[in-house]
């Protein structure tokens, strides 16, 4: 069976890590196997959202560190590049990415669920910095992406002690964003997918892309940048649709679908 699958259907890609027998844990090749399923993802056209999710009731359980211990070549780090070490956690994709976490999602699989856009979460999920006791770093953005997802103190207190998180707390610090019925995270996921999906994608696109790019920038180069992407939405012609539909009635009363 291959490591990684992709199945689009409904404008939703459904992309799924499988190595149950290493709790899907990323090696070379499944991190490169990875990384092309996600640009493939960015580049078809018939998908809007992706849902990211591992087999066997695990997300991941990060680096293979048994192939690691054998000399493999595993999660290398790659400057001045979009693979991370587990594949996909740098690139900068055009569309969203949710999530859907059963299980153990610890180091670097905690790294790629911090990539993810959302995070829908079972009940039984745990996180946590687990890669603290051997040594191994955070090197596919988790020390980045972390502080600025939960906030320096709460991130601190989990990169120092590696200690292990559950679904209620993720929720209450903002590492989660839904938590569902254990078994249930992947069925939550794809419905919020396929609402996502059905948004117009110009706005939705370009609103994210500014959320995510005002990190590096200053107020006022955010500022102008939010204002460039917002005249390119209003330029598409696809605010003056919806706000005939809503002219026409579309979401009276509140309606939001």
């Amino acid at each position: 069976m291959d490591a990684v699958s992709y199945d689009a259907r409904d404008q939703v890609a459904v992309i799924t890590l499988s190595r149950p027998q290493r709790r899907n844990a990323v090696d070379g090749p499944t991190a490169w196997a990875l990384y092309d399923a996600f640009k493939r993802f960015d580049a078809d056209e018939a998908v809007n959202v992706a849902v990211f999710s591992g087999t066997d009731d695990v997300f991941s359980a990060g680096a293979d560190l048994k192939a690691f211990a054998l000399g493999e070549q595993t999660n290398r780090v790659v400057e001045a590049d979009d693979v991370g070490p587990m594949g996909p956690t740098r690139l900068q994709l055009t569309k969203p990415v949710i999530a859907a976490i059963e299980g153990y999602a610890v180091a670097g699989g905690l790294e790629m669920a911090l990539w993810a856009d959302l995070r829908v979460v079972g009940a039984g999920a745990v996180f946590g910095v687990f890669c603290r006791r051997f040594g191994v770093p955070l090197v596919d953005l988790g020390t980045v992406r972390l502080p600025r997802l939960i906030g320096a103190s709460r991130a601190m207190d989990l990169i120092l002690t590696g200690r292990a998180v559950d679904a209620a707390e993720a929720l209450a610090i903002g590492l989660a964003n839904r938590v569902v019925p254990r078994g249930e995270a992947r069925a939550a996921a794809i419905a919020l997918a396929t609402q996502i999906a059905a948004f117009p994608q110009t706005c939705l696109r370009n609103d994210r892309r500014s959320a995510l790019d005002q990190w590096s920038l200053t107020w006022d180069e955010a500022t102008a940048h939010e204002t460039r992407l917002g005249l390119a939405t209003l330029a598409s012609g696809e605010s003056a649709g919806g706000a005939s539909r809503f002219a026409a009635g579309e979401g009276r009363g509140g309606r939001f679908a």
